[in-house]
């Protein structure tokens, strides 16, 4: 069994085995699904975006998602500690002006907190690098050459 499968597998409490579930098949077609795991007053931050409250993380997820022409997302393992958790995870996306329109691979990791089974924080941890800046025509092979000489 690998490492995913062994995820999907385990016993987590309700609000978190929704959110992994709903996770795995989100999709533009089905962001109502949002509903079913954000409380209403749910903050949710990624290196770009601070978003409070529902409706506007509904509006957000709605404006990344039309623009994609693909997007799932991978859960690789799962820490658990009371209403607390945290999710690492892989989302590979596909978005016509990035990377020639090719496959992108980003690994990344959520910090998630749960009152009365919704979630009402939820942070990403990400590579913003490797999800977009590195993915650009002129930017991606400057971003690389400064990792290249960084690591010598």
């Amino acid at each position: 069994m690998n490492i995913e499968q062994s995820v999907i597998d385990q016993q987590y409490p309700e609000w978190l085995g929704r959110f992994i579930s709903i996770y795995q098949k989100l999709s533009f077609n089905n962001l109502n699904l949002l509903d079913e795991v954000y409380a209403e007053e749910v903050t949710f931050i990624d290196p770009i975006h601070e978003i409070h409250g529902l409706s506007n993380l509904h509006d957000y997820f709605e404006g990344l998602y039309k623009n994609l022409s693909s997007c799932t997302f991978s859960i690789n393992d799962v820490i658990i500690d009371n209403q607390q958790a945290a999710i690492y995870w892989e989302m590979i996306y596909q978005h016509p002006k990035l990377n020639g329109g090719n496959f992108v691979s980003v690994q990344g990791t959520s910090k998630l907190i749960a009152l009365d089974n919704k979630i009402i924080y939820h942070r990403d941890y990400l590579d913003l690098g490797a999800m977009l800046y590195e993915q650009l025509p002129l930017i991606g092979k400057l971003i690389h050459w400064i990792k290249v000489k960084a690591a010598q």
